[in-house]
């Protein structure tokens, strides 16, 4: 059965980026030590990536993501969802409109302009069809930005929410909660490592 999972790493004082992203700046200003944990070589680290990319049967980001990771600094054959992993799954971005053009060319991009909850349902078929295909259930990732996985959290999109804590205070960034409370989480799983803390909620 294919779940929608939301995975997204967040500073102890709850931002996902830095001051001032944008899509030179990805991570914001000082926001480069929420992602320690994907690079280092802590096995449980390791671990964790590997199995969430093998799990993803499609994975949803929001526009401003989007022109981050295809832009000129951003994601290229070493780095990027899938990287050294066992492949890279489908991508749908929502998006008010089309980009004019993407960069990374070699990746399979679906672009959804009629909002949120119609991109997690085209990327649930999409996880279904690779599901069948692979012989094993896949799931929907939601990797962001935070502003998405709010609003999938807030209008009942989300099975699960993985959120990988950095032992990091930014003091200002981009919210993962700003101003409202998460629907009702209950704990799955905490894996402490030497670089983060990855908790792993079912949402109510």
């Amino acid at each position: 059965m294919t779940h929608i999972i939301a995975d997204i790493s967040v500073s102890l004082d709850g931002f996902v980026t830095g001051p001032d992203p944008g899509p030179e700046n990805g991570l914001g200003t000082g926001g480069e030590p929420l992602h320690t944990w994907a690079f280092s070589d802590d096995p449980d680290d390791r671990r964790i990536l590997r199995e969430a990319t093998a799990r993803s049967g499609a994975v949803v980001l929001g526009r401003h993501l989007f022109d981050v990771v295809d832009g000129p600094g951003g994601w290229d054959d070493t780095t990027g969802y899938g990287a050294g992993e066992v492949g890279k799954p489908a991508f749908v971005v929502v998006t008010g409109s089309r980009p004019d053009s993407v960069r990374l060319t070699g990746l399979d991009w679906t672009f959804a302009t009629s909002g949120l909850a119609d991109a997690v349902a085209t990327a649930r078929e999409r996880a279904e069809a690779a599901s069948a295909a692979a012989g094993r259930d896949l799931d929907v990732v939601l990797m962001g930005g935070g502003a998405l996985i709010g609003s999938a959290l807030d209008a009942g999109l989300v099975d699960s929410l993985t959120l990988h804590l950095a032992p990091v205070v930014l003091g200002t960034g981009t919210p993962l909660f700003p101003g409202r409370a998460p629907r009702s989480l209950v704990q799955r799983s905490v894996t402490p490592t030497s670089t983060a803390t990855h908790l792993t909620y079912d949402v109510l």
